[in-house]
């Protein structure tokens, strides 16, 4: 046995191991606890997102980028909607 450098007998080629891209979003329970979605029930959080992904969509299309504005209107209309079942469940 030799104490030097080790070599590969191996022809396949390692690849650097991904990590997860960084996750900015929030699984929450789908129970029916209030504890366990507290962002579902204040309808002021509805609005606040339903602007800011509006406000989003709109630098994307000033941007050029059709495609990233259309995914932000996506959520913009999520939280439309979400807003309108608010209003119509009071």
């Amino acid at each position: 046995m030799q104490n030097g450098p080790k070599t590969v007998t191996s022809t396949r080629q390692q690849r650097p191991v991904r990590s997860s891209p960084n996750r900015t979003r929030r699984w929450t329970s789908s129970g029916t606890s209030s504890a366990a979605r507290p962002e579902t029930k204040d309808p002021q959080n509805a609005r606040r997102n339903y602007e800011r992904y509006l406000a989003l969509a709109q630098a994307e299309v000033q941007a050029g980028d059709t495609i990233g504005a259309e995914n932000f209107y996506q959520y913009a209309e999520h939280y439309f909607r979400s807003m309108s079942s608010d209003r119509d469940a009071t």
